[in-house]
Parts: structure tokens; C-alpha cells; sequence
């Protein structure tokens, strides 16, 4: 099986300065890092909402890991 990849789409329309959209790429590309090994063999893109840039670090790993564990369950249920 193919190992995941991510996409990043994180836009200046919801995050104005460089600084937070960088720390919000690093937080994402961390938080998948960890969470490989349980989304083989899919390919996911991460877009930003306005929230993103207010939030705190354990607050984006805290929603990314959600999304990651829903994502391998919908991987888990298709043929």
C-alpha cells in the first residue's frame, strides 16, 4: 500500500500574515508525521478556516487528530 500525502492549502484570505499561515503549516505537517502510519494509502488536503489563526498549538493538534482519526475510518469502511 502507498503511503499518505498532504496537501496544504492554507490562504490569506482567513490568515493575513506569513508568520501564522508558517505556524499553522508546521503544526499540520507535525501532527500528520505522527499520524502516518494510520492513513495509507491516502491522499489529503488541509484547508484553513478563520479560526485556525486564533487558536492555539494543542487546540490545532487536538482537531487535527480528529480529523486524521475520521479520515482512516472512512479509509477502513471502503472496499
Amino acid at each position: 500500500m502507498t503511503s499518505a500525502r498532504l496537501g496544504l492549502a492554507i490562504s490569506k484570505r482567513n490568515c493575513k500574515k506569513a508568520v501564522g499561515r508558517n505556524r499553522i503549516k508546521r503544526i499540520i505537517r507535525e501532527s500528520f508525521r505522527q499520524e502516518q502510519h494510520e492513513l495509507e494509502g491516502l491522499d489529503i488536503v488541509v484547508m484553513n478556516q478563520a479560526a485556525a489563526s486564533d487558536a492555539g498549538s494543542q487546540e490545532l493538534f487536538a482537531s487535527l487528530t480528529q480529523h486524521w482519526r475520521r479520515c482512516a475510518k472512512t479509509r477502513v469502511n471502503r472496499p
